[in-house]
């Protein structure tokens, strides 16, 4: 049974249902199954447009799929979608509906041009907090798509399928026996991966408009320059994978001044309320894939396929996570190496595991490993960890943990199906060792998300935008701000305020040149 709070909760969440929900629920031998049917009829009571149905069908592990007006919407869940799941049922049913946080026209048409018939199943543990975006996203597909389906499987009650498809790491997207995603993603990118294996009917591109700036990121940094920019008055738009950028991944934040405490999806939901107060065009899901130059400024193609044109542009993109780029690293993604600890860690309870790069997240991850895994070996290569002082200690002060410094990683070994070792170097007698392990966290930083840009702009060695105090560039007319920047520290209260910066001087420079 939820909790009455919850109830009366979802009472209002689910007020705006237009439309007949129905959760069928297979028959199954297995216990859980009586706490799945419970939760379901607990769901049931919150609006008479949610029905709970038992059909005959018969399932190993408790399952459910979900109808729509009569019909099944490609969406069912394998499992007792509790802890970070539940938040994917209670979405499924609502989204069902076509109703809650939903992707725009542009999106929409993309999804219904996927070449089917596809049937995926998404493969996660209730601890992960990375799988929800996942699910959510694949269940959105599957939903506007009336050619694919989409199942959540809580691998808890697939062990020895895990086992046989190899999977060590969540999320795992399955098309039959092939690994179709692994670990983190969201629904531009699996869109992406979707075109690119099953195909998707041609589209003719669309012309979005003339704008005064275009802000290229929804992170901090971008959310801050449209806000101001559209304070001003200018024409703004947003071109964004996802509103939050990083700051989605980051599970605390305990120095973002004023406020003492707030989690990372919590603060890009208040990024993303407060631009809804304002005119802004916010175009979700999206990637620039080309920049050329405009008569009146510059036209951005974007990878939807859609088009807009735009007297100034922000870069204001961030960075992402830093691969090792070692032989056997890309090969061995979701079955030994991982960049999440929170949400693959589970998987090598008991196990040997490494941990590449000595700064604050990869000490961060040793200490959150060594309290599920065997054993935790942080590998570092310069000669001493730059984590704080106050995390080294806390490491230092744990049994299971060591570390070596001043050590490449050459190659990531596998047996063909997962991990077995790696491969690391002495930096100073250049010695090399194998170490016998079965996973490996890499955790060694960011890179700037410049690629796009960086024909147009002048970067460093690094592939940062250089820019001057006013977060200009080298290219008139384009202006950078934030972590794909020059400016130092990578601190979201840094981008916060570069971001400001640079809509202010986009609205300084187009009132000087008007």
């Amino acid at each position: 049974m939820l909790d009455s709070n919850i109830i009366e909760q979802l009472k209002s969440v689910y007020s705006a249902l237009e439309n007949e929900i129905v959760l069928q629920i297979y028959k199954s031998e297995h216990e859980k199954n009586i706490e799945l049917k419970e939760m379901l009829e607990s769901i049931a009571t919150t609006s008479d447009k949610i029905k709970l149905e038992e059909i005959e069908e018969s399932s190993k592990a408790p399952k459910f799929r979900i109808l729509y007006q009569g019909k099944p919407n490609g969406v069912s869940f394998v499992g007792v979608p509790g802890g970070h799941e539940f938040t994917s049922l209670i979405l499924a049913i609502l989204n069902s509906d076509h109703k809650g946080k939903l992707p725009d026209d542009g999106i929409i048409k993309r999804i219904k041009n996927i070449k089917g018939p596809i049937s995926l199943r998404t493969f996660i543990s209730l601890s992960c907090e990375n799988c929800p975006e996942v699910v959510q996203a694949m269940n959105l597909v599957a939903i506007y798509n009336e050619n694919i389906q989409h199942e959540m499987v809580d691998g808890e009650f697939f062990q020895d399928e895990i086992e046989e498809l190899k999977i060590q790491g969540v999320p795992s997207v399955m098309h039959g026996n092939e690994l179709f995603s692994s670990g983190k993603n969201n629904l531009a990118g699996l869109i992406e991966k979707l075109e690119t294996k099953f195909g998707a009917e041609e589209a003719e591109a669309e012309d979005l408009g003339q704008f005064d700036v275009v802000v290229v990121g929804g992170g901090p940094a971008g959310a801050s320059a449209a806000i101001y920019t559209a304070r001003k008055g200018l024409k703004t738009a947003v071109i964004a994978e996802r509103i939050g950028g990083q700051v989605q991944d980051t599970k605390g934040i305990e120095n973002l001044i004023s406020i003492p405490y707030i989690e990372g999806p919590e603060l890009s939901s208040h990024l993303a309320k407060h631009m809804s107060e304002y005119d802004i065009k916010v175009l979700e899901n999206r990637r620039v894939e080309e920049v050329e130059d405009h008569e009146i400024g510059h036209s951005l193609k974007l990878n939807s396929p859609e088009f807009l044109s735009t007297k100034t542009i922000i870069v204001a993109t961030g960075a992402k996570w830093r691969e090792l780029n070692v032989p056997g690293e890309k090969e061995y993604i979701g079955r030994g190496v991982a960049f999440c600890p929170h949400c693959d860690g589970p998987y090598y309870k008991g196990k040997d595991i490494a941990v590449i790069g000595g700064g604050n997240s990869g000490v961060e991850a040793a200490i959150d490993l060594a309290g599920i895994v065997k054993s935790v070996t942080v590998i570092e290569f310069a000669s001493e960890l730059k984590a704080d002082q106050v995390l080294i200690k806390k490491l230092e002060s744990l049994t299971n943990t060591r570390v070596i410094k001043n050590a490449k990683t050459n190659e990531v070994i596998g047996d063909g199906d997962k991990v077995t070792a790696i491969e690391v170097e002495d930096r100073t007698t250049g010695e090399v060792v194998k170490h016998q392990l079965d996973g490996v966290f890499v955790q060694i930083g960011l890179i700037p998300n410049s690629g796009f840009i960086k024909n147009k702009v002048e970067t460093n060695k690094f592939g940062e935008i250089i820019v001057n105090e006013k977060c200009k560039t080298s290219t008139k007319g384009i202006y950078a701000a934030g972590d794909v920047t020059t400016v130092p520290y990578k601190q979201i209260i840094i981008s916060m305020g570069e971001g400001a910066k640079a809509g202010l001087t986009v609205f300084e420079d187009l009132m000087i040149n008007s």
